[in-house]
């Protein structure tokens, strides 16, 4: 499987951005799929987690509430729709997917694909 995301840009604090993640390969019955992201200097941190197809979400307490993940129309596919932007955003995020029903949602080592990663730069 393999897993492309695009969306990512250079804007200003209290801006808006949309990161979209789509998963090629074999189609699966139940999985999860989100973001991780890591800023420079910085270790890697879970940001938003979505099940199929229960649609069950999850989000890191530093984006609750700025950020919403969704599942796009087709399987596989994963939004990141993310509001009122901080310098403290700014990151290179990753899709993530996990094929299996083990496992933690925040954990980056339970997600069996990964995609290259899209850099979000927030100027204050």
């Amino acid at each position: 499987v393999q897993l492309q995301a695009s969306g990512g840009g250079l804007v200003q604090a209290g801006d808006s951005l949309r990161l979209s993640c789509a998963a090629s390969g074999r189609s699966f019955g139940s999985y999860s799929m989100g973001w991780f992201r890591q800023a420079p200097g910085k270790e890697r941190e879970f940001v938003a987690g979505i099940t199929y197809p229960g649609g069950r979400t999850f989000y890191a307490d530093s984006v609750k509430d700025r950020f919403t993940i969704s599942r796009g129309i087709a399987k596989l596919t994963v939004y990141l729709q993310m509001n009122n932007l901080l310098a403290e955003d700014t990151a290179v995020y990753v899709c993530v997917l996990r094929t299996t029903p083990y496992g933690s949602i925040y954990r980056w080592s339970d997600f069996d694909s990964k995609g290259q990663g899209t850099l979000v730069t927030v100027s204050s």
